[in-house]
């Protein structure tokens, strides 16, 4: 039984090894031009792109255009990304910094009336979202970047230009900030 496991456990490391190898092997073909490559290799960050922009707080509206202004950064400059294996650091990174330019040109305005009936899942979507939206920026964006984009502490170090000990501090914080804030709510309402 064990080694069944150990069987299984060995395949998904040969899966990963294949899929990084053809993920290099993409951006790649997008460093020489490769304009389907890069295609690719957008179709796979897309939803992480989102998620990223949709965590700071913004418009779906926004967020597209904000997308469509980091994918063609990317495809401009990708020349100059120097190691193919930090792509994804890479990209959210130009997302971010487009983010951070918006928000600070444009000032959030949020509607307290909705017409609209939310499903269940809208509703805990909301509730995750009102969550990190009580966290100070630099928390919740280490959280997003961990939890959403599966980042490393060092990979966000590299995207944030701060130590991998501090994101490592901030993600403890945010995690016991939320823990203290919403299980003690939850507590006092049983």
């Amino acid at each position: 039984m064990q080694l069944n496991i150990l069987q299984k456990a060995l395949m998904v490391c040969k899966e990963n090894e294949v899929f990084n190898m053809q993920f290099e092997i993409l951006v790649k073909k997008a460093q020489k031009g490769d304009g389907e490559a890069f295609i690719q290799l957008i179709s796979e960050y897309e939803l992480t792109l989102y998620r990223t922009a949709k965590r700071l707080g913004l418009k779906d509206v926004d967020i597209a255009d904000l997308i469509q202004d980091t994918v063609l950064t990317a495809f401009e400059k990708i020349n100059t990304l120097k190691e193919v294996k930090y792509f994804n650091t890479w990209i959210c990174r130009i997302l971010l910094n487009n983010c951070y330019s918006f928000m600070k040109q444009h000032k959030r305005i949020v509607p307290l009336e909705s017409k609209h009936v939310l499903s269940h899942r809208d509703n805990l979507q909301l509730e995750l979202d009102d969550a990190l939206n009580t966290l100070d920026e630099k928390y919740r964006i280490a959280l997003t970047l961990y939890y959403v984009n599966g980042l490393t502490t060092k990979e966000i170090g590299e995207v944030l230009h701060e130590p991998e000990g501090t994101i490592k501090s901030r993600i403890s914080r945010a995690k016991k900030e939320l823990k203290n804030t919403y299980y003690m709510e939850g507590a006092s309402l049983l």
